[in-house]
Parts: C-alpha cells; sequence; structure tokens
C-alpha cells in the first residue's frame, strides 16, 4: 500500500500534531505511524483570495499537513450554513432545524471540488486516500472527476437516518449519487449502516456501507486520569465536594447532546428522591461551539435559566446542587475528574458514538469504579449494555437512573465496569483505523483509470 492520505475539513492545530485531543486525531495516531502519510484539510484561516488557494505545507513526526484557507464567503456557505446549518441538524435527526438554501449547496460544492483540485496536485498513483465526515460527502466523486483511481475510503462520524428523513433536503439524492465514487464507506453502527444501505437501494445504488464503531486508546488515557486525579486542579475539585457524589457531564454545548433533557432529569431526581439531597453535586461541562449561530446561543439561555432554577428550588446555604461551566476544560484535567466521579451522565438525543462514554470507563479505578448512565441514542450504546440505559426525553427515567447509579453496590459496580471495560479494550482507536484500512484494501474497487490519470 502507498501512503495514506487523510482528508478532514480541519486539520490538526500545530498543538494537537504533537498531542492528540480531538476523536479523530486521537483515532488516526496509529494509523499514522510508521509510513509516509499526508493529512489535508482547510488550515481554520480565512483568505480573500479567490481562485484556488497556495497549499501550505508542514511535517511533524513523519507526517505532512497539507493545508488550505477558504474565503469568508466560502466559510460562510460552506461551513456555517450547509454542513452545519443542513448537515447537521438533519443527521442528528433534527429536520425542523434545517434552513436550506440553493447558494450554499453550491458553494458546499465549489469547495469540495477546490478541495479536490488542491489535492490531485500533491498525489501519487498508489496512494489510498481516506475522507472523514460530512463536510465532505461529494470529495470522491469530486477526484474521480480529476482522474483520480486508486482507493478512496469515506468515514462519517455522525448518525445516519433513514432515508424517509434524508430525503426532506433537497439534493439529498444527488449526495449519495457521489457517495457511489466510494469504494468503501464506514459508519459508526450497524444501525447506521443498515440506514445508509435502506437509502442507497431506494435509490438504486449499489450499498457501500459497513460498521466500524470507532474507540479511544484506553491505556493511555487510564495513564492520564491516574496522573490527573492527582493534580492541583484535582485536589480543588475533591475539597469543594466535601465529602458528596459526584455527577459529572461533558460534552459540548451543542443541541444534539440532550443537556436541557438531562438537566430536568437531575431536576426531577432532586424532587423524586429527596434523600440524596445535600450529598450529590452535578458538574457539567459543556464548552461553548458555534456561539455566533441563533440555536446555540438559545441553548444557552435555557441551560442557564434551567441551573438557575434548579438551584433556587434545592440550593442550601452551604451546598449547590449543580454547577454548570461553558469554559473548556484540558484534556488531562477532565481524565482526572473523570476517575473522581461516582457517576457520568451521558444523554445525547442522537450521537454517532460519543466517546466520553469510553473515556469514563477508561479512567475508573477497577478497586471502586464508578457507574455509567448512558442514554440509548448515543452511537456507544450497543457496545456498552452494561451501562444504566435511559431514554434522554423521560425525565423520570434519567431521576431514577441516578438513584439506581448511586446506590449501586459495589459487586455490581465491579461486575458493570469489568464489562464495559472489556468493550472499551476490544473496540481501540488503533483497531477502529486497522480494520477500516483493511476493508477498504479488500473492497472490490470503483475507480477505473481516465486519460491523464498519472
Amino acid at each position: 500500500m502507498g501512503r495514506l492520505i487523510i482528508v478532514s475539513n480541519r486539520v490538526p492545530s500545530p498543538r494537537e500534531r504533537l498531542q492528540p485531543a480531538g476523536g479523530l486525531t486521537v483515532g488516526l495516531k496509529d494509523a499514522l505511524r510508521g509510513g509516509s502519510s499526508l493529512w489535508f484539510g482547510w488550515s481554520g484561516n480565512q483568505s480573500e483570495f479567490e481562485g484556488d488557494p497556495v497549499t501550505g505545507m508542514d511535517e511533524v513526526d513523519g507526517v505532512t499537513y497539507a493545508t488550505i484557507d477558504l474565503t469568508a464567503r466560502q466559510h460562510e456557505g460552506f461551513y456555517q450554513n450547509f454542513s452545519n446549518g443542513i448537515l447537521w441538524p438533519l443527521f442528528h435527526y433534527r429536520v425542523g432545524l434545517m434552513s436550506y438554501s440553493r447558494r450554499d449547496w453550491q458553494t458546499y460544492l465549489e469547495v469540495n471540488a477546490m478541495f479536490a483540485r488542491s489535492l490531485r496536485a500533491l498525489l501519487q498513483p498508489d496512494d489510498v486516500i481516506w475522507v472523514h465526515d460530512y463536510h465532505l460527502f461529494p470529495l470522491g466523486q469530486a477526484l474521480r472527476d480529476l482522474g483520480v483511481a486508486g482507493r478512496i475510503g469515506f468515514f462519517l462520524h455522525i448518525p445516519v437516518p433513514p432515508w424517509s428523513l434524508v430525503r426532506s433536503m433537497p439534493g439529498a439524492r444527488l449526495l449519495l449519487e457521489d457517495m457511489q465514487a466510494y469504494d468503501l464507506i464506514g459508519v459508526q453502527t450497524e444501525e447506521d449502516a443498515d440506514n445508509l444501505n435502506h437509502a442507497f437501494r431506494q435509490n438504486g445504488m449499489a450499498e457501500r456501507a459497513q460498521a466500524f464503531p470507532i474507540g479511544i486508546d484506553p491505556h493511555e488515557f487510564r495513564e492520564q486520569a491516574e496522573a490527573g486525579v492527582r493534580r492541583d486542579e484535582a485536589e480543588r475539585l475533591r475539597a469543594s465536594l466535601r465529602g458528596t457524589a459526584l455527577i459529572l457531564g461533558v460534552d459540548r454545548l451543542d443541541y444534539s447532546k440532550g443537556l436541557p433533557e438531562r438537566f430536568r432529569g437531575y431536576e426531577a431526581f432532586m424532587a423524586r428522591y429527596p434523600e440524596h439531597r445535600g450529598k450529590v453535586s452535578f458538574l457539567q461541562v459543556a464548552p461553548v461551539s458555534r456561539g455566533d449561530v441563533e440555536e446555540y446561543r438559545q441553548l444557552r439561555r435555557q441551560l442557564d435559566e434551567l441551573t438557575g432554577r434548579i438551584n433556587g428550588a434545592f440550593a442550601e446555604f452551604d451546598w449547590t446542587p449543580i454547577r454548570y461551566l461553558t469554559r473548556p476544560v484540558a484534556r488531562d484535567i477532565l481524565a482526572g475528574f473523570y476517575r473522581m466521579a461516582d457517576v457520568a451522565l451521558i444523554t445525547p438525543l442522537r450521537d454517532g458514538m460519543n466517546l466520553v462514554a469510553k473515556e469514563y470507563v477508561a479512567a475508573q479505578d477497577a478497586a471502586d469504579p464508578g457507574v455509567l448512565v448512558l442514554s440509548h441514542f448515543a452511537g456507544a450504546a450497543p457496545e456498552m449494555d452494561e451501562a444504566v440505559l435511559v431514554n434522554p426525553y423521560d425525565a423520570d427515567e434519567i431521576a431514577d437512573a441516578l438513584h439506581q447509579a448511586l446506590t449501586m453496590g459495589l459487586e455490581e459496580r465491579q461486575r458493570r465496569w469489568t464489562r464495559l471495560d472489556e468493550d472499551v479494550r476490544r473496540t481501540t482507536a488503533g483497531f477502529w483505523a486497522r480494520d477500516f484500512l483493511q476493508a477498504l484494501d479488500a473492497a472490490p474497487p470503483v475507480g477505473a483509470p481516465l486519460a491523464g490519470t498519472p
């Protein structure tokens, strides 16, 4: 196999290239080791230049990072309006939040074509290309149109709703046609694969989707957690708890994460189980993302109001039931918080995978593990059935799950955690990348040589 070419909307920042933190950078760490590889994508910068941009090149630890800038117009139409204003809500089952514009659709296609032209100039004949996520659905076909005949795989990190929902987006069938250019399409769960393959069948196209659940590096994260629990920040948190149990939630501030529903579940827990008042604290870390989008501003206001209502109703002069942070917390500090937490409350309304659930399990002390309360609608749920699974729309069910978790005996906590830990160690980030690339190598190719192919 030739070079591995990774393509994503954003290329890791210079800091992440040395210390991977995000799900994709951690997941690809092993795949990028030990061979020649290139990672191509948007730099994160905007330029006023309207033609094809100059590609910036940088090499770190044997990986070449190739980046291009977008104009303000392209960033707005491609990234903000279409990728995050149409595809993100649609694929998270939130059709009512879509705001379609044909101009944005054209910009989305334009940027994908520009990505293809800029990448094409860097390719060698035996390169294997792995494209990532919903920003780049059409990229495979754009590369084929330029004569690229080698292996091209695609991985979708977000959920896949049924075709009956996807077809509500104008141009949905055209995206499916573009995706036929990929030799293999990876998704997170069997449900996602079934939904995407059903969409292909409904439109008379070949099935190309397979499930490859992404994971973490559990050994590395456990080491981080063991070190993090001894940090000053963990000691400060421990002192502030004053012996109360800790419920922890960690999510990006996004409407897909079910945060208002989670807060209402905690409110119901306080009301239904008064014996826990003064004996438990809920810490929700929810860094702001896309803060310039109205839906996200509304979400933050809603959470501010819920926090105030819950604390106003149940707080005592020496105890606050809920703490809510919208500032980011460093990964190594969070790892220590995970290890301290008696319960992780992870209740997305819809999630591609949710690696926080796996990180929480990896962080636990085997002698005294905490309990994972997890939404049925997280992509991780089918693998992690020893968690306490809940319907995030049911506040009373969340309340009951929290009571069950906080009163669970040590033997049952250890039994559940052991099974969960086995799951986390079985589907690691390294295995995910290896399995996908092996399947891509074995998949029937769809590319054919065209004139001008090197």
